[in-house]
Parts: C-alpha cells; sequence; structure tokens
C-alpha cells in the first residue's frame, strides 16, 4: 500500500538541552466498487417471496475507508499511537455508519516492545485481532466468504466503543491480549459493556489462536439493542442476519473461537476454524433458552503467480434445538474468489458462493423454517428459500 507520510519535529526551541520528538503521520485508504448477482433476496424478517438481484456492490474485497494513522517517539523505546479510520461507500458516498465520522476506527495509545501496546477508543477487541490471521475472510472476503451471518465475529463488522485494549509484546511466538469496554450504563457496571481475551502463537509456517468474547445488551433484561451497548455500529446492533435475527432480543452474547494456519509453501496455505456462539436470554427477551450456533470451516489459499490469488473455502454451521424448534437449523457454505493484481495497488477481483438452509430457526419470536444468507454481505436481502447464489466482479484501489 502506497502510504503518504508526513514527517513531524517538535523541539523546544527555548531550552535547547530538551531533545525533539519525532513522528509521523500517514493518510491511506481504499476504493472498492463492484457488480453483485443473486438469485433470490428478500427483505429480512419478511415471509414475501424473493427475487434475483443484481447491484452495485461495494468494499467487497476490502470495506471502503480513509484514514489517519501516526506515532511520536517519546523516548525510552515508547511510542504514542493513533489511528482515525472513517467508512463510507464508494457506492453512493455515504458514510458507513451514522452518527459519527470515524466509524470504523478511533484510538489513542501507548507501545513499547518490551511491555506491549495499550490504546483506548472506538476499536477492534482482543477477540477479533487475535484471530484474525487466520479468518476465512482473509482470502474469501467478509461479503462472500464470512460464515453465515458472521455470527462468530471473525470479520471485522464487530467494533467496539469506549474499549481498552492490550496486547502483550511477542514472547517466543505468543502473545496474549485483553480487552473491556465500559457501557456507561447508570447504576451498573456490566450493562452495555463488551469483554474479550485471548492467546495467539505463530511459529514458523504454523499458527493458532484461541479467544472469548462476551457482548452484553444494555437494556436490562434483554429486549432492543440498548443505546449504550458498547458494540454496535451508529447505535444499532451488529452483524443481524436470517441466521440470528430471532434472537436480536438477547441479554448477552458470547463467543469462543479457534483459529488456525499453516504455510506449505510460497504457493499455498490453509487455515480452518472452529466456534461456539450463544445467545442468551433475559426477562425481556422474545425467546427463553439460549440458542447456541456451532461453526466450522475451512479455507485453502492458492497463488501460482506474483499477479495471481485463489481462494476457496467451505463452512458448516449448526444450531442446537431449543425454544420449541424441533430440529436445529443448520448452514453449508461453499465460496470461490479469484484476485489478479493490476499493480501493487489495484486490483480485479471475481467471487461465487453458494448456501443450503436446512431446519427451523425463530423470527420475531415465531417457530419458522431456516433460510439461506451467504456471508455478512447479503445479510439485508437473504433468501426466501433454502438456497442462495451469489456471484460479482470488482475493482480495489488502495491508497
Amino acid at each position: 500500500m502506497k502510504k503518504t507520510t508526513m514527517a513531524v519535529a517538535a523541539c523546544a526551541g527555548l531550552m535547547s538541552q530538551l531533545a525533539c520528538a519525532q513522528g509521523s503521520v500517514t493518510l491511506y485508504g481504499v476504493v472498492d466498487n463492484g457488480i453483485a448477482y443473486q438469485n433470490n433476496g428478500t427483505t429480512l424478517g419478511s415471509s414475501a417471496a424473493g427475487h434475483s438481484l443484481v447491484k452495485m456492490s461495494t468494499g467487497v474485497w476490502l470495506g471502503d475507508r480513509f484514514g489517519l494513522k501516526g506515532s511520536e517517539d517519546i523516548g525510552g523505546g515508547s511510542k504514542a499511537i493513533f489511528t482515525l479510520e472513517s467508512g463510507f461507500s464508494a457506492a453512493n458516498g455515504a458514510s458507513q455508519y451514522t452518527n459519527g465520522l470515524f466509524t470504523r476506527q478511533a484510538w489513542v495509545g501507548m507501545t513499547n516492545p518490551a511491555y506491549g501496546t495499550l490504546t483506548a477508543g472506538r476499536q477492534y477487541t482482543a477477540y477479533y485481532t487475535l484471530l484474525a490471521p487466520y479468518s476465512p475472510t482473509n482470502w474469501l472476503t467478509g461479503y462472500f466468504g464470512a460464515h453465515p451471518g458472521d455470527l462468530d465475529s471473525l470479520d471485522t463488522l464487530y467494533r467496539a466503543n469506549n474499549s481498552l485494549v492490550y496486547m502483550s509484546p511477542s514472547l517466543h511466538g505468543l502473545t496474549f491480549g485483553g480487552s473491556y469496554s465500559f457501557g456507561g450504563e447508570p447504576g451498573s457496571v456490566n450493562a452495555g459493556s463488551t469483554w474479550s481475551a485471548g492467546v495467539q502463537f505463530m511459529q514458523g509456517p504454523f499458527g493458532i489462536a484461541a479467544a472469548f468474547q462476551r457482548i452484553n445488551n444494555s437494556t436490562s433484561g434483554g429486549g432492543a439493542w440498548g443505546a449504550n451497548s458498547t458494540t454496535s455500529n451508529g447505535g444499532a446492533q451488529t452483524a443481524v442476519s436470517a441466521i440470528n435475527n430471532g434472537y436480536v432480543t438477547a441479554q448477552a452474547q458470547q463467543r469462543v473461537a479457534v483459529t488456525a494456519g499453516y504455510k506449505f509453501s510460497a504457493a499455498w496455505d490453509v487455515s480452518a476454524s472452529y466456534s461456539n456462539v450463544q445467545y442468551v436470554p433475559g426477562v425481556n427477551s422474545t425467546f427463553r433458552n439460549t440458542a447456541i450456533f456451532n461453526t466450522v470451516g475451512a479455507a485453502l489459499h492458492f497463488k501460482p503467480a506474483a499477479a495471481w490469488d485463489f481462494g476457496a473455502g467451505y463452512a458448516y454451521t449448526r444450531a442446537t434445538k431449543s425454544n420449541g424448534v424441533a430440529k436445529g437449523a443448520q448452514y453449508q457454505q461453499f465460496t470461490l474468489t479469484q484476485y489478479y493484481a493490476l499493480s501493487k495497488r489495484t486490483g480485479l477481483y471475481a467471487a461465487q458462493a453458494y448456501q443450503h438452509a436446512s431446519g427451523q430457526t425463530m423470527n420475531n419470536g415465531a417457530i419458522v423454517d431456516a433460510t439461506a444468507s451467504i456471508g455478512d454481505g447479503f445479510s439485508g436481502n437473504p433468501s426466501s428459500t433454502r438456497s442462495q447464489i451469489g456471484v460479482g466482479v470488482g475493482l480495489v484501489h488502495r491508497f
């Protein structure tokens, strides 16, 4: 990625014995537009019959963004660091989320190679950061290749407000971290908070990570997603889809996940993942028993030449029987991607995905047949049937 860097030197001119502070600020971004087709799409939560749809898709290979990030050497090996990152739609110029500017990331912190990094603001949780190197979305995209509905938060949709995040330095390949997000709900420490912890090990071609995350609804006893819930986008609940729409009134969401990867050569690498996601009800929730989803997935990446990348992946999600559901929902998803680099910063891409659903789930308090919803790019237009096919092509440019 080409970056424009402005070197900054701040000196105390009246006190010559003080050293100059050295820092830098980098402007960066991504613009990504394409065309996507799906064979069947309806409105989320609707029972109306679906129709085929062709639309402009944006942020498929990489999310549209522009940002500023910087650092300042403050001595003793320590640096002050910050990131301000705004998301937008390159299709219409609109901000990614309402009620904010730097809604992708906005944080400041300190880092030291001996003691680690501590940051404060809106940012990714330790759960995501530690698991991300082996996420299926790295080569399958989140739009077409995230596990159904991004239930397990392995894509970049889940960001938490008011967060403190600590990441340790690498100790012989071992890194650990934790995060806590303050809910700010009067009279309660727990309401609206988000916390996570995890560990990662990387050694040579192999790596593995495990992490836990709990997201609490700021609405006491569950119900409509509260305004002070820290994991939200523009005040709205994150990653709602046909997969989990029946459980959006949960008091809490809980995730445990393991990801791993192995690089066979410069041309081949593979990753795998497992996750357990639980939607925990409260007294005001529209469901009564904890809803549990287990997902396993694998992704294969092949790079036959400098300009080409190919990805292939499979994910299987199974929900347990609860809340009167006689046969828990199951989702099988297959994804293929192709990328051709026109230059270091610009590329053409294509993606294809198929998902099939079976069993039953919940919607607005009622038991319904499970329907398909590919990745996290089709959440607003899920299929009205058991199956969904999606294909897309696009152009992405980094600056």
